[in-house]
């Protein structure tokens, strides 16, 4: 298949490359030129802009930071939509707000584009290993197309339903992971006040009900101290924002994500805003006194 890629950040670098070594024929665009220059090696060929990446393509991916940043990827002076041909689909695998996906959605169909999210979980580790869990969508059609380039980057692929159903999931997952992060960071520095060795503690608990892969897998980093960023902590803020946000348009009531959120805001605010998300321990850490 022959894809366009937009967007060669953390996540974007390695899930371009993986859809190189799955046989795909891939066009590269990224703002900063530099960034490209590990996918050209791999063999990838380099586009001047979003629509040159997209021209002559079956299927456009784009992996960027925000919303805005889609719109313009798709939608602006030289976005996809100025070189789409017929039957294109387009692709984004950001993390935005439902609403934006859906109206972003709506504006590619006007031009004929057809329009899949599908914003993705597991982080760098995952996108390197190309086991990430994608979480799709758009119509029926648009994601069988899709499909054979989503299993080269993901494990768990779920078409969950129409356009915005992917990011409604993904905030959805930020929910759980987000709070799951904080309630191992807070069991741990619960343990260490009491002068029990937290990982005596985590050993315990993964032989019980309180078992998770967060527990598993970010515990032992937070026993390691290694808050190199898989998933910065301004990423998860502003994931948890678009949850806080979405949640006030619907009237609903999340008070386990409004508090979860306000702890990854207080960690951009100390200067944490670059470290992984795991560094909320860092955080509770210095509000009780354990620094």
């Amino acid at each position: 298949m022959k894809i366009g890629f937009i967007g060669l950040g953390i996540m974007g670098r390695p899930m371009a490359l993986n859809l190189i070594k799955g046989g795909h024929t891939v066009t590269v665009w990224a703002r900063r030129a530099e960034s490209m220059q590990p996918l050209l090696e791999a063999g990838a060929i380099a586009a001047a802009s979003p629509a040159e990446a997209a021209r002559g393509n079956s299927l456009v991916i784009s992996m960027v930071a925000d919303a805005p940043d889609v719109r313009e990827v798709m939608l602006g002076e030289q976005g996809v939509v100025r070189a789409a041909a017929p039957g294109l689909v387009a692709v984004d695998m950001s993390t935005i707000a439902p609403a934006a996906a859906r109206s972003i959605g709506a504006d590619l169909a006007k031009a004929g584009i057809d329009f899949i999210d599908a914003p993705v979980s597991g982080g760098e580790v995952g996108a390197i290993a190309a086991t990430l869990s994608i979480m799709a969508g758009g119509t029926a059609a648009a994601f069988e197309t899709a499909r054979p380039a989503f299993a080269c980057m993901g494990k768990n692929v779920v078409h969950v339903g129409d356009t915005g159903a992917g990011q409604v999931t993904k905030a959805a997952n930020q929910i759980v992971t987000g709070m799951g992060v904080l309630a191992v960071a807070e069991a741990f520095a619960f343990a260490s006040k009491n002068g029990v060795d937290r990982s005596k503690v985590r050993e315990a608990l993964l032989g019980g009900f309180a078992y998770s892969r967060i527990l598993e897998n970010h515990g032992q980093r937070m026993l390691d101290r290694n808050f190199k960023p898989g998933f910065k902590s301004w990423m998860h803020e502003k994931d948890l924002n678009i949850v806080m946000q979405t949640a006030h348009e619907l009237g609903l009531c999340l008070p386990g994500s409004a508090a979860t959120a306000q702890m990854f805001n207080a960690m951009v605010g100390s200067g944490l805003g670059e470290d992984d998300s795991i560094a909320v321990l860092k955080l509770l850490e210095s509000l009780s006194g354990q620094a």
